[in-house]
Parts: C-alpha cells; sequence; structure tokens
C-alpha cells in the first residue's frame, strides 16, 4: 500500500523525500478520475453539438474592465489559503513523524508562504486584466457551447460531492457522528460515494437547468463518464486502503503480518482467537506496548464476525482474493515487523479487495456504454442503462462488504444496498419510460 507519494517513491527507488507526504494517493487517483471524466464528458457533448442534438447559447459580457477591488480581495484570499497551507506543509513535513492530514485541517500554516502567493495571485489578475483593459470597456455577444461548461461542472462536482460524501458519512455512522458532530465534519476522512454522487448530480442537473442544457441529453453524455471515474476512483481506494474493503476471506490467513496462506476452518479459528482483541474491541498493542483502538469493525462474538471463504484459483496472485492491506492509510491492523513511523499496519486477517474488482466491473461497464453510447438515439435511456449497472454492481459487491445496515421491516440492508435498489428501480423505469417515449414520438 502507499498511503502518499512518499511511500511510492521509496519503495520504487528508495528515495526518502518528506515533501511527497503531502500528495496522498487517494486523492491523486481522484484527481484523475475528475480529469478522465471531463474528457469523456466533452468528447460525449461535443459528438451531440455536432449532431444538432445539444445548442450554443448566446451571453453577454464586459471586456475590458480593469481588475475591480472585489477581484483582487478574492484572489488575494484564495492566494494566502493556499500559500498558507501549501507552503507551510512543506516546510513542516521535513520532521518525520508529522501528520499531514491533521496539519492540513488544522490552523497550523506559513504566514510569510501565504503573504507571497496571495501577492503573486493579485499581480497575475491585475497584469491579465491590465492587457485586456480597453479606453472604453465594451459588452459583448458570445455563443457558448455545452462544452465549454465542463469546468464549471467539474467544480460544482467537487465541491458538492465532497459536501454529500461527507453528509451521506455521517449519516450512515450516525453513532459516530453525535459524539463529536464537529470533528466528524471537519475530518479528511470518512466519504460515502453515493453521498457525493448525488448531491453532486444534483448541482449540476440545477446548474444545466440554468444554462439552458438539455438534461437528457447532458446526462447520456455523462453516464460512461461517471462510470470510468468511479473505476479510476477506487484504484485510489486499492492503492491508499481506505478501509473500503470487504469481509474476511476465512479461506486464508496471514502467519506473520502483510503474509498470507491458504488455511484450514481450524486454522481460521485459531487466527481469529489469536487477535481476539482485535475483532470483538478493535484494539491492539502499539510500539510501546500499550493498547490503542484501530478499528471500528467490532463483533458482538467469535461466531458473527463477517467472513466468507473462497479459495482462488493457483495460477491467479493471492491477493486478488484474500490481502491485508499493509501500510494502509487507515493504519488499520497489527504492527508490521522492521517498520517505523507511521502507516506500519497491516489487518490481522487478510479480506477481498473489494477496491479492485469495483474498479475491473465498472471499467468493462465503462467500455459497454462507450460502445453503444452512438445506438441509442433515445433521449435519457443511456442514463437510465448506467443506472441500472451502477445499481446493480454495487449491490452485488455489498454481498462481501461490510458496512452499517439499517433495521427496515426485519430486513438489515446497507446504506449502499438501499440506494442500489433505488438505482436499479429508476434505471429500469427509465429504460422502459424513454424507450417507449421515443416509440410514441417516432409513430
Amino acid at each position: 500500500m502507499y498511503p502518499n507519494l512518499y511511500y511510492a517513491i521509496n519503495d520504487w527507488f528508495g528515495w526518502k523525500i518528506n515533501a511527497l507526504k503531502i500528495f496522498y494517493t487517494f486523492g491523486i487517483f481522484v484527481a484523475l478520475a475528475f480529469i478522465a471524466a471531463a474528457y469523456c464528458l466533452t468528447l460525449e457533448l461535443k459528438r451531440k453539438e455536432k449532431n444538432g442534438l445539444l445548442h450554443p447559447r448566446e451571453e453577454g459580457i464586459v471586456v475590458g474592465k480593469p481588475a475591480t477591488t472585489f477581484d483582487f480581495i478574492l484572489n488575494g484570499l484564495a492566494g494566502f489559503i493556499f500559500g498558507y497551507k501549501l507552503i507551510g506543509v512543506i516546510a513542516a513535513s521535513h520532521a518525520q513523524n508529522i501528520d499531514i492530514q491533521e496539519y492540513i485541517f488544522s490552523s497550523q500554516g506559513s504566514w510569510i508562504g501565504g503573504i507571497l502567493i496571495a501577492a503573486l495571485l493579485i499581480y497575475l489578475k491585475f497584469r491579465d486584466k491590465n492587457k485586456q483593459k480597453l479606453a472604453t470597456p465594451e459588452k459583448r455577444t458570445i455563443r457558448v457551447w455545452p462544452h465549454d461548461r465542463v469546468g464549471d461542472m467539474v467544480i460544482y462536482a467537487l465541491i458538492f460531492g465532497i459536501i454529500g460524501a461527507k453528509i451521506f458519512d455521517n449519516l450512515e455512522n450516525w453513532d459516530r457522528f453525535i459524539k463529536a458532530p464537529l470533528a466528524n465534519l471537519l475530518s479528511p476522512s470518512g466519504l460515502t460515494f453515493y453521498g457525493g454522487l448525488i448531491c453532486a448530480a444534483i448541482a449540476i442537473l440545477v446548474f444545466a437547468k440554468r444554462k439552458g442544457i438539455n438534461l437528457l441529453h447532458l446526462t447520456d453524455a455523462a453516464a460512461p463518464a461517471l462510470m470510468i471515474a468511479y473505476a479510476i476512483g477506487r484504484i485510489g481506494c486499492q492503492v491508499a486502503g481506505d478501509g473500503d474493503w470487504g469481509v474476511f476471506n476465512s479461506a486464508y490467513i496471514s502467519d506473520t503480518p502483510g503474509h498470507v496462506v491458504a488455511a484450514s476452518p481450524d486454522q481460521y479459528d485459531e487466527q481469529v482467537r489469536k487477535y481476539s482483541t482485535y475483532f470483538l474491541s478493535g484494539e491492539v498493542k502499539d510500539s510501546t506496548g500499550g493498547i490503542i483502538t484501530v478499528t471500528d469493525r467490532i463483533a458482538s462474538s467469535f461466531e458473527t464476525i463477517p467472513h466468507k471463504s473462497f479459495k482462488g484459483p493457483s495460477f491467479l496472485p493471492t491477493w486478488l482474493f484474500a490481502y491485508t492491506y499493509p501500510h494502509n492509510v487507515n493504519e488499520d491492523g497489527i504492527l508490521l515487523k522492521n517498520c517505523e513511523g507511521k502507516y506500519c499496519r497491516a489487518l490481522p486477517q487478510p479480506v477481498f479487495p473489494t477496491p479492485f474488482y469495483e474498479t475491473i466491473a465498472c471499467t468493462l461497464l465503462f467500455l459497454f456504454l462507450w460502445g453503444i453510447r452512438k445506438k441509442i438515439t433515445a433521449p435519457g435511456v443511456l442514463f437510465s442503462i448506467y443506472l441500472l449497472l451502477n445499481g446493480i454492481e454495487r449491490f452485488l459487491v455489498e454481498t462481501i462488504r461490510v458496512n452499517t445496515t439499517y433495521s427496515i421491516f426485519g430486513i438489515h440492508p446497507t446504506q449502499a444496498e438501499i440506494i442500489s435498489l433505488v438505482l436499479v428501480l429508476s434505471g429500469t423505469i427509465g429504460i422502459i419510460y424513454f424507450g417507449r417515449k421515443k416509440i410514441t414520438t417516432a409513430s
């Protein structure tokens, strides 16, 4: 596992560059997911525009105006925050034991860095506006195509996606939230995919509606983009070891921390009893022999520990079916040997690497959606197919993943299972409704 680039570069080349600790691998893959989604969405919007399905909108702008005081304040504030944290964290990263995430979300920073970056952005804004300044500002009319607004959509998706992911995560873990509401809301960890997807989607649809973009064609164009973005995002979950793994695979055990071998049912039982405090109370020993809590996945008894037994084919790598996530970013598990500093833990019992499964499944589903997108002419159908496939994929993976459950009329589904069911039903209804609507219109 590579919690951040420091560990990746150190493992690949043996270089210890502390400044790389600020680049968390999960964040890197999230950024790549947004880039891939924006690229695919832009291509699809341009194709629909070329086919006459989407049209530009004329908007009036004023050119030649000098920079305003508000421009300077906005750029200065953004530059100060960025410089205060970025320069500060780079300087502080030379300390071996600093927690970069805690530093970023604390009040610490570099005043000099903040002032320098603020001054730089203010100067750049002044220079840019000064180059465009006219003796008499002019009002002009420009044509803005839907694909020109992809950048704005990405910003809306990022902001509202994070907000939604935090809200849904705290709703899913209500007991944890009510103990420390502010700390959980501001914590850099704890994000729920569907919460981010729902809130980001609402924000983008509202934005698109205001800009006169046809929502059915927009959602159809976004379907493949959303699927590949999810596939790439799950790579980040797998590489960082963010805790979004599956249930324990009892066909294997970890004979030494981080090393997995095939096992019998008796050996599995012996393993969970060996680390009974981890499974029943979430506690293990730290490097000094003290007791610390490392996980909130706690079972009430050995019999209720979530697990399934599946032994993979011998010609495939063992980690495809049983993985202990050594050096995971959650610092969940028991101590690894000959490891110093942070991220020195691995799960005491291997689990199913569900993020990897989702990356493979969603990449294939993306290729499927991309392949059929030109063949489906009824607006709304492609996005409905996306909802159906996404719901089925997530529902299936939930069968081997541990999540908080709800009690509904004697049934105990997870939040993701409930939303998956809604997506499947919505997708099915959408395929029927929009398909018939097209036929009716054509007739």
